[in-house]
């Protein structure tokens, strides 16, 4: 009788391995299945850019790998996280998966060892549009006629696209603030602040032939929080 070998997809291959887990899952015990789970589940969000990260405990095997599920706070069924399954990283980017800032998100990981999977590990209650840090806006600075600098302000963008295909602005997703610093030999001489909807900031009175630097920052009014400051963009005056 000729044999005709068959040749499995990387999913199937997957299916097995659950499947052969689920049959060793009566040997590990609850003890080991909480020492192989995984530790400090949180999201980590900058820009709407949201990134589930862990740690494995210390006396959990090396080389695991992990399964990752989300869902909406409310809902009772977990939804795989596609493209986090059998992954040996320590991090999940699930910036699709809660891709609305104004929805409660939850996300739980598990190990898989040679012993079998883990017990589950839950992240907090994640919700983007109070949790999410913000860069600094880029600037461009160009002198505007004699002692009168002119600032363009960009604001960052978050990873999500638009019907256009271009990435979205963070201003359209969350009120923010600029805060512009003029710095003249290291000291801050002026401190401007515009909100979100300004593009540009012009700068007046300035002295003749003198070095200015700038630096932006993001700021949230509702929390007071800040970004890191822009790097220092510099320019001469006429």
């Amino acid at each position: 009788m000729p044999f005709n070998m068959l040749t499995l997809t990387g999913h199937q291959c997957l299916d097995i391995v659950f499947a052969i887990s689920l049959l060793c899952w009566a040997e590990c015990s609850p003890t080991q299945q909480k020492e192989m789970a995984p530790t400090e589940v949180q999201f980590q969000s900058l820009d709407f850019r949201n990134v589930l990260h862990w740690k494995h405990q210390h006396k959990a095997t090396k080389n695991l790998k992990y399964f990752v599920q989300h869902k909406i706070h409310g809902d009772k069924e977990w939804s795989n996280s596609k493209h986090c399954q059998g992954i040996r990283t320590l991090q999940c980017d699930l910036t699709q998966e809660t891709s609305d800032p104004r929805e409660w998100y939850y996300a739980r990981v598990r190990s898989l060892s040679p012993e079998g999977f883990s017990s589950w590990a839950i992240s907090h209650r994640f919700y983007p549009q109070w949790e999410t840090n913000f860069s600094p806006p880029q600037i461009k600075v160009t002198v505007a006629g004699g002692q009168t600098i002119k600032v363009q302000i960009k604001p960052p963008r978050t990873p999500l696209r638009g019907h256009n295909g271009n990435r979205i602005r963070v201003t359209k997703l969350h009120k923010l603030t600029f805060r512009i610093f003029l710095m003249h030999n290291d000291v801050e001489e002026e401190v401007h602040e515009t909100d979100s909807c300004s593009k540009e900031l012009v700068i007046e009175a300035l002295r003749p032939k003198t070095t200015y630097c700038l630096q932006a920052l993001s700021v949230t009014p509702r929390s007071g929080r800040i970004s890191s400051r822009s790097p220092r963009t510099c320019i001469t005056t006429h």
